[in-house]
């Protein structure tokens, strides 16, 4: 393989260009992947089963989190070690994704399902929910640690120079989840169960393309039998840098559910429901500025591990840029094209009016929220989590989970709607103040 070596001396804006393009398609194939099992239940189940759906987002968050803290931790540790030319460490951090992520998998799925029913119950379901959320998590926990290796590796492999392959593991499961999904719900009649049972498959299939590329010849980043032992001190590194994505999936959790509790609440399950769509439909345009700063990752990691502070600001202050016109396109999206959007997911016209109203409200200050995002990022990416966590954490814990408590308890089920945009609003307020701090440590550095 050649190394990385470039990302400390091409243009940043070319390099950018690079890495960012296949993380971007590849995210956004991860948000279609998971749109693809909303739309086709949505039509060939039914109302209903897109609010069971929508009560296993805290679920899927949580799974998330754990996967995310040794994902994203080892990549960034493996960014700053490559630009360090630590090629041994590499290998055990390598090493340490799979160890990591088969123990934690294993042991979130065995007590998840033990407790399937009372956790559902918790995160929203009801009597006419709970039977479609249970027969899908059943499927998905089972598979709980192929996701988590699927998507730990692929992180590896895109910080370790592969991001093309990284976005074709991707694509590769959007493309297969499509395929099987109308094949095990309307040809085998499995409903909400087959979406589960093809995105597990799905995950298997590129996951065996991840460990092929790790596992060639040609790499010197590569899966090594003498690495694969749990290092204590490389794991206790990896989750502390990726506590900060960790918090943010879990307050992501909590946040769902008292949304889910107070949309049930003031406006019963198919409220939920339109959630759930209004959920996907933001997650595709969150997904794409995650790509970007998928790609700004590694750039700003190298560089700062190579002490070049003017290319990790440039690298920061391109990528800004950039996600802020990718959310005010959908701000744009969301404010003018909205039924036709909802109607995507579903023909139910009470459904199409609850989830017009929300996503109207949801997108309203969208246009900040690209800068937020890669504010929270770029701590993280130079390996400064406890920046990146607070960051994280105002817009859940500080403001949205009170505005949750209280603006409902005044304006109903739009208050619950309107915690998101005015949380959004507040807390790029904080991380403006927090770049800019850090801006002027750094001048008065040089």
């Amino acid at each position: 393989m050649s190394l990385p070596l470039t990302l400390g001396k091409e243009p940043v804006a070319k390099l950018l260009k690079q890495y960012a393009i296949p993380a971007i398609v590849a995210m956004t194939a991860s948000s279609l992947y998971n749109m693809v099992d909303s739309i086709f239940i949505g039509h060939g189940v039914g109302a209903l089963a897109i609010s069971g759906l929508a009560v296993t987002f805290p679920f899927m968050n949580l799974a998330a989190a754990f996967g995310a803290m040794v994902g994203v931790g080892a990549s960034t540790l493996l960014s700053v070690k490559l630009g360090a030319k630590d090629y041994d460490e590499a290998k055990k951090i390598v090493g340490n994704v799979i160890a990591l992520n088969v123990i934690i998998g294993t042991v979130f799925m065995l007590v998840s399902l033990t407790f399937l029913d009372p956790i559902l119950y918790f995160f929203g379901a009801s009597e006419h929910t709970i039977g479609y959320a249970r027969s899908y998590m059943q499927i998905i926990l089972i598979g709980n640690v192929i996701t988590h290796l699927y998507l730990g590796l692929n992180s590896v492999i895109r910080s370790s120079g592969h991001p093309h392959q990284a976005m074709i593991a991707t694509i590769a499961t959007v493309v297969l989840n499509s395929i099987l999904d109308p094949i095990f719900i309307f040809v085998f009649d499995w409903g909400i169960r087959g979406a589960a049972i093809a995105t597990i498959l799905a995950q298997i299939f590129a996951l065996v393309w991840v460990v092929s590329i790790l596992t060639s010849k040609n790499e010197v980043i590569r899966l090594d039998k003498h690495f694969l032992r749990l290092d204590l001190h490389i794991a206790k590194d990896a989750l502390s840098i990726g506590l900060s994505p960790f918090l943010m999936n879990v307050a992501s959790c909590f946040i769902v559910i008292l949304i889910n509790n107070g949309l049930q609440r003031y406006s019963g399950d198919l409220a939920i429901g339109a959630f759930g769509i209004v959920n996907r439909v933001i997650f595709v345009i969150v997904m794409i500025v995650m790509g970007l700063n998928q790609g700004m990752q590694p750039i700003a990691g190298y560089n700062y591990g190579a002490k070049q502070m003017n290319r990790v600001m440039e690298v920061f202050w391109l990528t800004v840029k950039c996600a802020t016109a990718i959310t005010t396109i959908g701000f744009l999206l969301g404010e003018f094209f909205t039924k036709q959007i909802v109607s995507i997911f579903t023909t139910d016209q009470e459904l199409v009016e609850h989830a017009v109203f929300g996503l109207r409200l949801a997108v309203a200050v969208f246009p900040f929220v690209g800068f937020q995002m890669v504010t929270s990022n770029f701590f993280l990416s130079i390996g400064n989590p406890h920046k990146a966590i607070f960051l994280s954490l105002t817009r859940q814990l500080i403001f949205l989970i009170p505005m949750l408590i209280v603006l409902p308890t005044f304006l109903g089920v739009t208050g619950v709607w309107l915690s998101m945009p005015l949380s959004d609003a507040a807390s790029s307020i904080v991380s403006a103040i927090m770049i800019g701090l850090y801006i002027k440590k750094q001048q008065k550095k040089l």
